[in-house]
């Protein structure tokens, strides 16, 4: 596995710094991971509050994944022509009313509604936020800069989660909604202060399609789909398995999620660094860790101690995302913002399918620790996948060589 290009895209500088700009963008990623991850840990509240059913509620994030699906390709190919601190400041905004509305929800058909809204902006919004960062970078620390981007998401899981179940438990499960609300309309202005002026270029509709067309990015998709369902597969149902077979008390469930987001967060800068050397190999080495860790939560989940380095270790895994992000930008094309923002839509595909396969196997009468196996087996698969891509990338380096050897043979 070689060393991937890097963009020759002009430097950007944010006349303000691009530290600020930064954590402006990284402010927008705490906001959507603490709205999509609290959404899960706080399940059984707004399932008691509404008097429905987890499996009836479980449809609240699914509604958010299918709005992230569709939300994510559709806004940047339709808004390409759209100056990106406008587009950010749009999305962020939407992003913010869909949380809000999802707070003042009377019941269950207008919470799926309002979720549906909220995870529309999530895709896109990292995309673009993604090439926002790039751009104020060099080019050989492009997936660090990524990394940064992506910092947000991952403290969400330390501080935002924690928080939001803790405010869940004390003053109700509306308080977390209205909360990432706030922090939308926070991100949504200081994007407009620090983030640079960015023109779309040569972007347009047509050419954004354009990336439906190349088999790299599908089979990549596909393997970020696959691949990473295992993480949700656990996630989903790590509430109960840690209060009804680990049996810690509910006050520390929000202490033992925080270990997974500092997990996270160490992997997710580990990640960045080891992308800018090999994109595909950090895929890979992340794949082999998820595999590792996950068949491991089967056997430490009987245990507090265990299950709170086996959770580190699964936070660990999110070390993929920036290798990812980048080298859907690499294998794009000129259509790299649908690209980028595609990639939020494969996770959340990855999120489906992790919480359908691990609430299957509950289901059929199989332990709440059984997820950590499945999530395995998903991974084990994604590295299926990846083997697929590899050998799709090189099979016309091959040809060509097989070619000259024949030649030269004649």
């Amino acid at each position: 596995m070689h060393s991937e290009p890097i963009s020759d895209t002009p430097l950007i500088i944010a006349p303000r710094g691009a530290g600020m700009a930064n954590l402006a963008l990284a402010i927008g990623g705490l906001a959507i991971g603490t709205g999509e991850f609290a959404s899960m840990t706080i399940l059984p509240v707004v399932a008691g509050d509404l008097h429905a059913s987890l499996p009836d509620m479980g449809h609240m994030i699914s509604a958010y994944a299918l709005g992230v699906v569709f939300g994510a390709p559709l806004i940047t190919i339709f808004l390409a022509r759209m100056p990106r601190r406008a587009m950010l400041i749009m999305l962020m905004s939407l992003y913010a009313v869909g949380n809000l509305l999802s707070a003042a929800a009377p019941g269950y058909a207008s919470l799926i509604l309002a979720r549906f809204v909220a995870g529309i902006p999530h895709g896109a919004y990292f995309g673009v936020a993604a090439l926002v960062a790039a751009s104020m970078a060099v080019p050989e620390k492009r997936a660090q800069a990524v990394s940064r981007v992506l910092m947000g998401l991952t403290i969400a899981n330390i501080f935002g989660v924690p928080l939001a179940t803790w405010l869940s438990q004390g003053f109700g499960w509306r308080s977390t909604f209205l909360v990432v609300g706030l922090l939308g309309v926070t991100t949504a202005l200081m994007v407009r202060r620090y983030v640079p002026w960015i023109a779309p270029g040569d972007a347009s509709p047509q050419r954004e399609l354009g990336v439906f067309r190349r088999l790299q990015v599908w089979v990549t998709l596909l393997m970020v789909s696959v691949g990473f369902g295992g993480l949700f597969a656990v996630y989903t149902y790590v509430t109960p398995t840690l209060l009804e077979v680990t049996k810690v008390s509910q006050a520390l469930v929000p202490l033992l999620l925080a270990m997974m987001g500092v997990g996270m967060t160490v992997g997710n800068v580990v990640g960045g660094w080891f992308a800018d050397r090999s994109r595909l190999w950090t895929i890979f080495g992340a794949l082999v860790w998820n595999a590792a860790a996950l068949t491991a939560f089967y056997y430490t989940s009987s245990n507090v101690w265990a299950v709170a380095l086996n959770l580190f270790a699964i936070g660990c895994g999110i070390a993929v995302c920036p290798a990812v992000q980048t080298r859907l930008m690499d294998v794009a094309g000129d259509a790299q913002t649908v690209a980028a923002a595609l990639n939020h839509s494969a996770f959340n595909c990855a999120n489906a399918a992790g919480a359908w396969c691990g609430g299957l196997a509950i289901a059929h009468g199989m332990s709440l620790q059984s997820t950590g196996p499945v999530g395995a087996l998903l991974a084990l698969g994604g590295i299926v996948v990846l083997g697929v891509s590899v050998w799709l990338e090189r099979r016309p380096a091959r040809s060509a060589r097989l070619h000259i050897v024949y030649n030269i043979q004649k």
